[in-house]
């Protein structure tokens, strides 16, 4: 059966729609999983959305995505979300790339292990946490998969742990048309965050050191978005333009917890797109945990789908 790792992923869904003469009709269903819970699961299908309650799944397996992006399509793409989310310390092995920014996220604080290390695997992983431990910061390696599944065979021999994955998803731009939003409220892009978009970071991150500002500012393309309701800030939202001006990142999409579910995400995100495509960004991509059911299943009404999948890797203590 499916597990919470799966949301986010093409799957195939036997499912009984009936009784004949004693037995049991079957009906299989292919799509991506959106949503799993105790009772039922949502697959985007192509003739749209299909909930299915668990009682009535005969068998559900994942299935491989239509058509696996190229190696060099993904280190393209692993190469712009680092331009778009650029940590202040940074080093190179090779063409692996170290990251340091005090802590802050786990993008920002781990190694990149794409391209030639310059020297075999395991004197590079030694490397890495030889450059770490100067930085007085835990090893982390960020893999992307299954291009770094070499890297992650080493990690697994050394007892590295792993936080849940996270799925790397992209859309063509335009998007599709995001539904109007249910609560009034003016969005105002700038070019530096606000004390108050920062606090509302603040407030999902766990706090922002000066490595955090950089971060969020260090990007020559870059927009923050404030939707204000009456006066008072109650959503931000995050654009960058990078890999040479093709894509366009969307982070920090953040709606205060009274006003969720009535809009303000898609509307954030729509004048995001806006400026992303004024600028030439042809595609957009995103990166959210595959257990962040909710808003996988947003971004899957804006036409996202998952373009391969990274976990982040922290050496043993």
């Amino acid at each position: 059966m499916l597990r919470q790792q799966d949301v986010g992923h093409r799957i195939v869904v036997r499912r009984i729609v009936g009784i004949r003469e004693g037995r049991p009709l079957f009906s299989d269903a292919l799509g991506e999983l959106v949503e799993l819970s105790e009772t039922h699961l949502t697959l985007a299908t192509a003739q749209g959305p299909l909930r299915v309650p668990v009682a009535q799944v005969h068998r559900a397996k994942r299935v491989p995505p239509t058509r696996r992006p190229t190696a060099a399509a993904v280190v393209a793409l692993e190469r712009a979300a680092d331009e778009a989310w650029p940590a202040p310390t940074r080093g190179r092995l090779g063409d692996w790339l170290l990251r340091s920014a005090e802590g802050w996220t786990g993008r920002a604080n781990s190694a990149l292990p794409i391209g030639d290390p310059d020297r075999p695997l395991p004197a590079a992983v030694d490397a890495v946490e030889r450059w770490y431990a100067d930085q007085g910061r835990p090893a982390m390696i960020n893999t992307p998969l299954p291009l770094a599944a070499p890297v992650g065979a080493e990690l697994d021999e050394r007892g590295w742990g792993s936080r849940p994955p996270t799925l790397v998803q992209t859309a063509p731009l335009p998007l599709a048309t995001p539904g109007a939003a249910s609560v009034g409220g003016v969005v105002e892009l700038a070019t530096a965050p606000s004390e108050g978009w920062l606090a509302v970071a603040a407030g999902r991150k766990g706090g922002l050191p000066d490595a955090a500002r950089h971060v969020l500012t260090a990007v020559d393309q870059v927009r923050f978005a404030h939707v204000y309701v009456d006066g008072t800030l109650v959503a931000i939202g995050r654009g960058a333009v990078t890999g040479q001006g093709r894509w366009l990142g969307l982070s920090l999409i953040e709606v205060l917890p009274p006003l969720r579910r009535q809009g303000l995400a898609r509307r954030v995100i729509d004048t995001l797109v806006e400026w992303g495509t004024a600028t030439g960004a042809t595609h957009a991509f995103l990166q959210v945990e595959q257990h962040n059911t909710a808003a996988v299943a947003l971004y899957r009404t804006l036409g996202f789908t998952t373009h391969h999948t990274y976990l982040t890797r922290v050496a043993p203590h």
